[in-house]
């Protein structure tokens, strides 16, 4: 196949810039290369599937990624029928990620996303069903006989009544991308992990046709129901962790849900500015809202979106909330200093990082270095779940046998 001819991608301060004239494109293959430092894509591979597309085609964005998921799915099956067991899980990660990418553009009622995001979720099965304990994959309870499809993860040197933290993503991101973003982490801090689908997001829109909602504190109070019925957790150190739009719904449901023990919002939203940007119809990132938001036109969408504010709520949080957010953002700043003050303003107990160009980090939710966000993210949760990573290390590692996937 040919090579197309592109502009000259650069490093900016907000990261790696593939695609100059195409800046959501450019975005979502940063979000592709960052994850080779958790393992879940291969530098040479982004960018050999990059020098295969057409700057701004999104069929030949779902090809090339889904050509690679295709290749590390092949390689997992046969390093498992060899017995190279951690090379399948790599591969298999990777795999997932690449399948997640392809799809990312793709309408709603495309055949080829619940196609493609079977695959996605086959190949986080078999990550899990390698891990030691082996994840677990969930149904939490929801409304009218619905679920809420999610991964329960227990670090394997876990207490007998281990913290937990309950993980989301936003507008786009799945428990499948939290897979690798947040679980290395979490474990070294001892903290197990429940990566949920919320409304709006995964298999709980894909399956169910379930979209969003503005009062995010009704489904994550059902998590919480979940893992307390589990009787291995402790009802005592349970946090949220929320990401990109996320960083609405973490927030609002702490507001509400007071057996939160502590809050994360990676980039807060205090508030849905749609309406600056409803000029610009020809944005692919209005094929994904219209889906999400259930509405069949933008205006729709931000009529519902007015809702999602954080005026009035947050001032109900009671448990330590941390605020990350990069100073090239594409969300802007001011969001979040709108929260940190309003919050501050009312007596909640509130910190905010801020991730510069210089230390890195400084894009969207640090798809620039997501590593470390990360690191800096658990490391917060793990001191106000007063996890002592000294004494941590000196707890066996659990194992457990793989359950039936």
């Amino acid at each position: 196949m040919k090579t197309v001819v592109q502009s000259t991608g650069s490093y900016q301060p907000d990261g790696w810039i593939q695609w100059p004239d195409h800046p959501e494109l450019s975005f979502q293959f940063s979000r592709v290369l960052a994850a080779a430092q958790e393992g879940a894509s291969m530098i040479s591979e982004c960018f050999r599937a990059a020098s295969r597309m057409q700057p701004g085609d999104v069929e030949s964005w779902y090809r090339e990624w889904f050509r690679l998921g295709e290749v590390s799915d092949a390689r997992a099956t046969a390093a498992e029928a060899a017995g190279h067991l951690q090379t399948a899980q790599n591969n298999w990660l990777r795999a997932a990620n690449y399948y997640r990418s392809s799809e990312f553009y793709l309408e709603g009622h495309d055949k080829r996303r619940i196609e493609t995001f079977d695959r996605i979720e086959a190949n986080s099965r078999r990550v899990m069903a390698l891990m030691s304990p082996a994840g677990e994959v969930v149904k939490v309870p929801y409304e009218d006989g619905a679920h809420l499809d999610a991964y329960f993860l227990r670090a394997p040197r876990a207490l007998a009544k281990t913290p937990v933290v309950i993980c989301f993503g936003g507008l786009d991101e799945y428990k499948d991308e939290l897979l690798h973003e947040i679980t290395r982490h979490a474990f070294a801090r001892g903290l197990s992990l429940l990566l949920v689908d919320l409304p709006g997001q995964g298999g709980t829109l894909r399956r169910q046709k379930i979209v969003n909602r503005f009062d995010t504190e009704v489904p994550v109070g059902r998590c919480v129901d979940y893992l307390l019925a589990r009787g291995d957790i402790d009802p005592g150190r349970i946090a949220l962790y929320g990401a990109s739009l996320g960083g609405y719904y973490a927030p609002r449901a702490a507001s509400f849900e007071h057996r939160i023990a502590a809050v994360v919002a990676d980039c807060v939203l205090f508030s849905m500015p749609l309406r600056d940007r409803a000029d610009q119809p020809d944005l692919l990132i209005w094929r994904h809202l219209k889906w999400v938001f259930g509405s069949d036109s933008i205006e729709g969408v931000i009529a519902k979106a007015d809702k999602f504010s954080l005026e009035g709520t947050i001032d109900k949080i009671r448990c330590p909330f941390l605020i990350v957010h990069g100073e090239h953002d594409f969300v802007g700043t001011q969001t979040a200093i709108d929260a940190y003050d309003y919050a501050k303003g009312h007596g909640v107990k509130v910190e905010i990082k801020w991730f510069t160009e210089e230390e890195t980090g400084a894009s969207h939710c640090q798809i620039d270095n997501l590593t470390i966000g990360m690191e800096y993210v658990c490391d917060w949760l793990a001191k106000i779940l007063n996890v002592d990573e000294r004494e941590l290390r000196k707890q066996p590692i659990a194992f457990a046998s793989s359950p039936s996937l």
